[in-house]
């Protein structure tokens, strides 16, 4: 191969990085990237407690009702759960 080969395939190698590159960036754009954006929610974790280096307390709130998981090692456990209270208004 002569360097005008070489050139050639450096060449194509950039244009396609470039295709790759503004289809990507146009698809950002035109918020394509974000799937299920429109969608709301239904999993939010609430609040987290660090009990010690291994162990962790979580409340989730998931479809109208708040779980307290305790997250550890040796396993993940439900301890308790109950109805959502209703979230307060935002303040402006």
């Amino acid at each position: 191969m002569d360097w005008l080969d070489w050139a050639r395939a450096l060449f194509a190698l950039i244009a396609t990085l470039a295709l790759i590159g503004g289809v990507a960036y146009g698809a950002r754009r035109l918020g394509m990237l974000q799937a299920g954006a429109d969608q709301p929610k239904r999993l939010r974790m609430r609040e987290s407690l660090m009990l010690d280096p291994r162990r962790r307390l979580v409340i989730v709130a998931c479809d109208g009702r708040e779980h307290l998981l305790l997250l550890s090692p040796a396993g993940d456990r439900v301890v308790s759960e109950w109805e959502a209270a209703a979230e307060p208004e935002a303040q402006s």
